[in-house]
């Protein structure tokens, strides 16, 4: 999606090419061009907006304030974000924070297909668009909501400036969920396995395939990673042990994203840090907007 400065530039060189038409040609001195920020939207409350002409539900609280941040939420899969409502109540007390449904998951449209990260990265480009405007951004994910925050801050360090994964879906979840469980257990721990792969495959509601892969750099931007503390992937008979080492390992793989990542452990949270430890996650938002504010 071209940004409002890119699409006044568009405009302007277009202009100069048409009026220049048979002439020598038209200099355009870029550095003296005007661009008029794009402030976020100021609006309280839920509402559908339009993103490639899908339906997407978003929330927003909190008040704006010049050069502070605006923190976008991802929930988890399977969620939607009246999940993180509460959550979203305690951070806007200090901050401007908002958070959408994407296709697939709560009250947003359906996706046509099988959706890469690329296309979830396309919805969540035209949100942030709508809701922050040209104020930089905060991702804050859960679950899969991380592990996608985490996929597309690399590429748009542009407008996303921090970033917090609450017990982010690892990046080698594929793989790890194969070394810890062999393809030949049919007992719980094999269940698992097949259902996890079918999800990754992307038999999920978002409909949403998610490989392996690298973890990309974000620069210097701070990033926090929080893991669960209480142990409940050790309930998996067979496999349990075995899961909770392979989730530690990759979610301390997040930490490749920045030279400014941090990772705190949640000792009284399961997966859902939010919820259960909430005051952790608040903290570890706060300490990253506080940064991008400078």
């Amino acid at each position: 999606m071209m940004t409002r400065k890119f699409r006044t530039l568009a405009a302007i060189v277009l202009g100069c090419a048409v009026a220049g038409a048979g002439l020598t040609g038209c200099k355009v001195d870029t550095d003296s061009i005007p661009f008029a920020e794009k402030q976020p939207d100021t609006f309280t409350g839920t509402r559908t907006i339009k993103v490639s002409g899908k339906s997407v539900n978003v929330s927003c609280s909190g008040t704006w304030k010049k050069g502070a941040p605006v923190v976008v939420l991802l929930h988890g899969g399977g969620d939607g974000l009246d999940k993180m409502a509460a959550f979203q109540k305690t951070l806007s007390a200090k901050d401007r924070v908002c958070s959408y449904d994407r296709l697939g998951a709560g009250k947003s449209g359906k996706p046509d297909g099988e959706q890469s990260f690329a296309d979830s990265g396309k919805v969540l480009t035209g949100v942030l668009d709508e809701l922050a405007g040209d104020a930089p951004v905060v991702l804050a994910g859960h679950s899969m909501g991380g592990l996608i925050a985490a996929r597309y801050a690399p590429e748009h360090q542009d407008t996303v400036k921090g970033l917090v994964l609450m017990d982010a879906t690892p990046p080698t979840m594929l793989a790890d969920l194969n070394n810890a469980i062999p393809a030949s257990d049919k007992g719980p721990a094999g269940q698992l396995r097949a259902q996890n792969l079918a999800i990754f495959k992307g038999e999920n509601p978002e409909r949403l395939v998610m490989p392996d892969g690298k973890v990309g750099s974000a620069g210097h931007m701070p990033v926090e990673v929080i893991k669960h503390g209480k142990p409940y992937l050790a309930a998996v008979p067979g496999a349990g042990p075995r899961l909770e080492k392979a989730w530690t390992a990759g979610e301390r793989k997040w930490l490749a994203l920045s030279s400014d990542s941090r990772f705190t452990v949640a000792p009284k949270s399961g997966h859902y840090i939010y919820l259960e430890q909430p005051e952790v996650a608040v903290k570890a938002v706060q300490r990253v907007t506080a940064k991008v504010a400078g």
